[in-house]
């Protein structure tokens, strides 16, 4: 179990550094320039927190794969961590509306690739609170 945490650590962490790019990749300047300045900055912030949450997660799995499956404690920190993940795959599904990748070859690609990943998180983390 403790590869899976190693590669999960690294992914994510790669993942982490991904959310850099989505102002310019996803034209924020302009598609966010009719929102008030809270809304837009609500924008930047989350998205630099939701990184910074990615980027810890996937250093906690580099730094900690043995107590994550070895000690009571890990085991408890996995199973939340496991159960934030279970929502994002939910999150995929029900929360994102499947006109944004129906149809488009690059974005179906993202939403199987992401829904995979997403559900390999899930049942590492979850997996490893029942292991």
């Amino acid at each position: 179990m403790e590869i899976h945490y190693k590669i999960i650590g690294v992914l994510l962490i790669a993942l982490s550094f991904v959310h850099l790019v989505f102002p310019k990749y996803f034209n924020w300047t302009e598609e966010l320039s009719a929102l008030s300045l809270a809304n837009r900055q609500i924008m930047y912030i989350h998205t630099f927190f939701i990184a910074l949450v990615v980027f810890l997660i996937g250093l906690l799995c580099l730094t900690s794969s043995n107590e994550l499956v070895s000690n009571s404690f890990g085991k408890k920190i996995a199973f939340g961590i496991g159960i934030f993940w279970l929502i994002r795959l939910y999150i995929q599904f029900f929360g994102y509306s499947s006109k944004l990748w129906k149809g488009k070859t690059f974005e179906t690609v993202v939403h199987v690739v992401f829904s995979l990943f997403w559900a390999y998180l899930s049942v590492v983390f979850l997996a490893s609170y029942w292991i």
